[in-house]
């Protein structure tokens, strides 16, 4: 790449993640829960709201415009721990987006304790970005295996990984991603 990386502090939520968040969740305007042994949803992947109240599955629907809002809010509180969580790590704006996008659908605790994090505290880019295929399972089942692929399935974990760690590899300089 002909530019550089920037420190995390400088670098901000992209309209292009916040966008592909809001499509690759889709969209519902009541709760509903998105795979067995999985939590409460609703708007565009939000399982809480602003202040911290989980979604519960009686909740009252909300429209478009509340689900874009929540998303931006929940996306914006987890950017400010997500910053927080490298210090003075300098990532592409590509990385911060797909590491964030990585914490927005897995939760910062999960965030904190990957190899990802350390990865990057460490300045190993390749291998921050190979950690995130380490990231797979949901309720106790291999979403990469097809097995886990049904109508109930988690098959869309997976997949969503594989495109992270290829944005992930495709971003850094002389790599060329690889897809399972």
């Amino acid at each position: 790449m002909s530019r550089g990386r920037v420190w995390v502090a400088t670098l901000t939520l992209s309209a292009g993640l916040l966008c592909s968040w809001m499509v690759s969740e889709g969209f519902s305007p009541t709760p509903y829960v998105p795979t067995p042994g999985d939590v409460p949803t609703i708007g565009h992947g939000s399982t809480h709201y602003e202040d911290g109240r989980p979604v519960r599955l009686g909740d009252p629907p909300i429209n478009r415009r509340r689900a874009a809002q929540l998303a931006r809010n929940l996306l914006e509180q987890d950017e400010r721990q997500f910053q927080r969580s490298l210090g003075p790590v300098e990532l592409y704006q590509e990385e911060y987006d797909l590491y964030l996008d990585f914490v927005g659908q897995f939760g910062m605790a999960n965030w904190l304790r990957s190899s990802m994090r350390r990865h990057l505290l460490a300045g190993q880019y390749r291998l921050a970005c190979d950690a995130l295929l380490k990231w797979r399972m949901q309720a106790g089942r291999d979403c990469s295996q097809p097995q886990n692929w049904g109508p109930s399935g988690c098959k869309g974990v997976w997949t969503r990984q594989l495109e992270r760690h290829a944005r992930c590899v495709a971003a850094q300089p002389g790599e060329m991603a690889w897809v399972m």
